[in-house]
């Protein structure tokens, strides 16, 4: 497929603008580009087919199953898509007068109010852009809450070697020290050596519960005392919350600070790089110090204030709005008995999706899982030479969309699968029927899987040389 610019003719064009009706103030030289920008021309037909065959090209939940461990791509109703399209809430202007935009301040408000619920916190932020985002926010908060008591000794944070992997590098951003502990036999948080690792200079706790692993650590209200006896604080990753969201509540596991990917587990499609809204929620603890500002009802209506402590902004004006508009349209649409039976269902999946494979993919935890969960190939790849890469690899021909490859990184030759809470049995019948059979190719024709994908328009990359030297701009002396 030629790109665009490969198809671009001189002088070709489909925009065909009014002439402008109020006076024209060039701007200054000093701002001018000195040469116009090279654009490709091209009329408006040919403009309409390049993206209609790109968008072939892709593959997306519309398309078919999608098992993208640890990024919950789900059901994204498009009538949220048209209530984010209202010109009340996709118009406004972050510098309007408050009393011009209250329709929006009380979704700010209600959405606040409705996963603080979900949550157990007492108040949210809707500021940070994505989760990493969100992450660095509430270690600024509790940077800031000891501070505040004049504890300037607690540097150091406790990350999981089953964390994401950005909370070790969203906990150093925020100016702390990272200290890894290892993972029990069973997945879980070694007691152990948490209590070993927890002092006077403990300033918290990073978690993902559940896991990466897909497990809920049965010791989550343990592991949350052992640092609240230390002095140090709780922080929730909540990009899994999709297997708990109306079942349990972060804050009453004895967490004091969560984010939330709205753009994940509530409502709004993500991917290519946005849109994102890492949502934060504070217990009582870190409420006074949660960035500005946040809306909150005023004098019969709402207004923006000003936490007292506030650490200030950490996103320009109020985060990316529309994405709170999907999330507060997901809740009020499915109700509280609609997000516990989504999250339900994702369980439910999850665990029958795991017993169909388990004969040919042996999960690297035993035992019942949450929304997720990882297979090992190590065997395989001992047996056969066939990687998790190459199975994954054949699933694309399969049409399926690849399952998260090789992580957690504790887990060798690991896949990760997340079949969400709206695929059908059917579906889930018809996949490990196709996944069964490529690990059945594995032993008896390997390397027509070393070759895979065959049907797909690009087929295998060479990967380190794409690592390596990517190629990420056009260059016109090609020409």
């Amino acid at each position: 497929m030629k790109l665009i610019f490969e198809k671009s003719v001189p002088g070709r064009c489909c925009a065909l603008l009014p002439a402008c009706d109020v006076p024209v103030r060039p701007l200054e030289s000093r701002f001018a580009r000195k040469d116009p920008p090279r654009l490709p021309e091209l009329s408006e037909v040919d403009l309409s087919r390049h993206y209609t065959a790109l968008a072939g090209r892709v593959h997306g939940v519309n398309d078919g199953f999608y098992p993208l461990g640890s990024c919950t791509m789900k059901y994204n109703p498009a009538l949220h898509e048209e209530l984010a399209a209202l010109p009340g809430f996709a118009g406004v202007h972050p510098l309007q007068p408050q009393h011009t935009v209250q329709g929006c301040l009380e979704v700010l408000a209600r959405a606040e109010a409705l996963l603080c619920e979900v949550t157990g916190m007492e108040q949210m932020t809707f500021q940070p852009a994505a989760g990493a985002h969100g992450e660095l926010t509430g270690l600024l908060l509790i940077k800031a809450y000891h501070r505040d008591r004049g504890d300037a000794a607690r540097t150091k944070i406790i990350v999981p070697d089953s964390a994401h992997g950005t909370n070790p590098a969203s906990a150093s951003m925020a100016g702390f020290e990272v200290v890894n502990i290892p993972s029990a036999p069973d997945g879980c948080v070694d007691l152990e050596a948490l209590r070993a690792a927890v002092g006077p200079d403990t300033a918290g706790l990073m978690l993902t519960n559940p896991n990466t692993l897909g497990l809920f650590d049965r010791n989550i209200l343990q592991i949350t005392r052992i640092v609240h006896e230390a002095g140090g604080l709780n922080y929730y990753d909540g990009a899994n919350l999709n297997a708990v969201m109306g079942v349990a509540r972060p804050g009453d596991m004895g967490f004091d600070v969560v984010h939330l990917n709205l753009h994940k587990t509530f409502s709004t499609p993500h991917g290519g790089g946005g849109p994102g809204s890492g949502a934060v929620g504070a217990g009582a603890l870190l409420a006074p110090f949660l960035p500005a500002p946040r809306a909150a009802a005023a004098g019969g209506g709402y207004a923006f204030e000003t936490p007292p402590k506030s650490i200030g902004t950490v996103k320009a004006f109020y985060g990316n709005f529309l994405v709170v508009v999907r999330a507060l349209a997901y809740i009020l649409t499915l109700g509280g008995d609609g997000l516990s039976e989504a999250s339900e269902n994702a369980v439910l999946n999850a665990n029958y999706l795991k017993a169909l494979l388990a004969p040919y993919a042996p999960p690297a935890c035993a035992g019942v899982c949450m929304h997720e969960f990882v297979v090992t190939l190590e065997r395989l790849k001992k047996e056969t030479g066939v990687t998790a890469l190459d199975v994954a690899k054949a699933m694309l021909d399969c049409g399926i969309h690849p399952p998260t490859m090789y992580f957690p990184l504790i887990v060798h030759e690991a896949l990760m699968f997340e079949p969400t809470e709206t695929e059908s049995k059917e579906t889930l019948d018809w996949a490990a029927a196709q996944i069964t059979g490529i690990l059945r190719r594995a032993a008896e024709d390997p390397q027509s899987l070393h070759a895979a994908p065959c049907t797909t328009p690009v087929g295998r990359p060479d990967e380190v040389a794409a690592a390596r030297a990517p190629k990420l701009r056009y260059r016109f002396d090609t020409l």
